[in-house]
């Protein structure tokens, strides 16, 4: 059996999220349905995550299992590109090793979150529009507690079917590009509706409803109810998932691999 990573992106708005659903038209879905017309049966296909409703990615990461070699990947990814929506772009398929995982095998996941203070006519379906000022001086301190913990159930949805809270976060912290913010956080796993939680939880600061102590007391709560409001979801970006080297098949003395 070949194992293929596909890289794409999509814009989130028309879909369900990223899992298959009974009801309700998804990413994974849609790309399944693309293959299997291709390739004339059914091709399951392995996330690296599961993106809620209306979340968008810039880089999302899937594998596949194929019975023969496939000759001309670049060939199939554009075949793919004219039978997918105009949401969905594939930017390229490469070769990986047999026991390779998308999900399970990324060492690192960043998100983006972008919001305005400016009404702008052009991107009000892609950024969060917040009314008032915001002081993000005191929102980046207070990122730079969320290095102190691993356990991160507060931002946790409820209910879900995980085994830990646990995660490692890398880089978290805000940065303005013209008349947005950016949230940018990196980390090795993410739990359901984290990001949105956390950054939710960092408006409170940013408004001077929560002081960087009490975003401290939140995280320590381990307790959704303590947190702030999750932000909405058609602001929030997949933008990278990272794999060891050694994952990827070696094809013309070059790793087949890396993120945009």
């Amino acid at each position: 059996m070949n194992r293929y990573f596909i890289y794409l992106g999509y814009n989130g708005k028309k879909f369900c999220g990223w899992q298959i659903q009974p009801n309700g038209t998804t990413v994974q879905q849609s790309i399944e349905d693309a293959l299997a017309t291709l390739l004339r049966r059914p091709v399951p296909i392995v996330g690296a995550g599961r993106t809620d409703a209306g979340v968008h990615a810039r880089l999302m990461v899937a594998h596949f299992d194929w019975q023969e070699p496939i000759a001309d990947l670049a060939f199939l990814a554009e075949k793919l590109n004219r039978l997918l929506p105009k949401d969905i772009a594939i930017y390229r398929i490469v070769p990986v090793r047999p026991d390779a995982h998308a999900r399970f095998d990324a060492t690192s996941r960043t998100y983006k979150y972008y919001i305005t203070t400016r009404k702008d006519p052009f991107n009000y379906e892609l950024v969060y529009k917040i009314p008032g000022k915001l002081d993000f001086e005191a929102m980046n301190k207070a990122c730079s507690v969320l290095f102190d913990y691993i356990d991160f159930t507060s931002f946790s949805k409820l209910h879900t079917d995980v085994k830990t809270n646990n995660c490692r976060i890398y880089e978290a912290g805000w940065e303005q590009e013209g008349d947005v913010w950016v949230f940018t956080i990196q980390a090795d796993r993410f739990l359901r509706n984290m990001v949105r939680a956390i950054v939710g939880t960092l408006l409170e600061v940013g408004r001077g409803k929560l002081s960087i102590d009490g975003f401290r007391q939140v995280i320590e709560a381990k307790d959704r109810g303590r947190a702030g409001t999750s932000a909405p979801g058609h602001a929030l970006y997949l933008v990278d998932v990272t794999y060891p080297e050694n994952t990827f098949v070696i094809l013309n003395s070059q790793f087949l691999c890396g993120s945009d």
